[in-house]
């Protein structure tokens, strides 16, 4: 049975944030809201974690996951990040965007996409989420909350709760976050590539 904490969306009782943390540490798979939608999240190194959220989805080994991180310093751990790709994350961070960047040796190989390589980052604009990557110390490992068989995410906590009592540790309800998905930006190449545009503004990406 999943636990159900209730975190204010714009100041975060770092109680609880502390025990969500404490769950994502044990190997814990949790339900947490960004900027854009609910997530899926759990410790980028737990493999027993991983497999539980691709079988909630029902994913696919080629399903690229994200890596959900506290600031820009900390996507250099991960990603591989030239003088211009900075700029553009700078300017754009935090906000609604995935950027598709290098990998670094940082990176479980799991989590690559498996030719390319790659790997997605995120910083969103939430205050639960942000809390969450500062107190975990490293990014959460990250997939949008999607059904299998729906196109888009789940927004009402108590349902979420309902749907995955049994297979989720914890539902954390923020409240309202939206339903549409990030803009995702491919940075690999010099000319960043607009690969979904969603709810960040991509105009200075064309």
């Amino acid at each position: 049975m999943s636990q159900f904490f209730q975190i204010h969306p714009e100041n975060p009782q770092q109680r609880l944030i502390n025990q969500a943390v404490e769950i994502i540490n044990k190997g814990g798979v949790v339900i947490y809201p960004t900027d854009c939608a609910y997530a899926l999240g759990c410790h980028l190194g737990d493999k027993a974690a991983l497999e539980k959220i691709k079988r909630i989805r029902k994913l696919n080994d080629k399903h690229n996951f994200t890596l959900v991180c506290r600031d820009l310093s900390e996507i250099s751990t991960y990603a591989k990040v030239d003088n211009s790709s900075y700029r553009l994350l700078k300017a754009h961070t935090p906000g609604a965007y995935t950027f598709i960047l290098k990998a670094t040796s940082e990176v479980p190989r799991r989590l690559l996409h498996p030719k390319r390589r790659t790997i997605g980052i995120r910083i969103p604009n939430n205050p639960i989420a942000l809390a969450l990557t500062e107190t975990l110390g490293e990014p959460i490992m990250s997939t949008s909350l999607i059904m299998p068989e729906e196109d888009m995410p789940l927004i009402d906590p108590y349902e979420m709760r309902e749907l995955l009592q049994h297979e989720v540790d914890l539902v954390i309800d923020g409240g309202y976050c939206g339903m549409e998905a990030t803009s995702v930006i491919n940075m690999v190449d010099e000319v960043p590539e607009i690969i979904r545009s969603g709810a960040g503004d991509v105009s200075d990406f064309n």
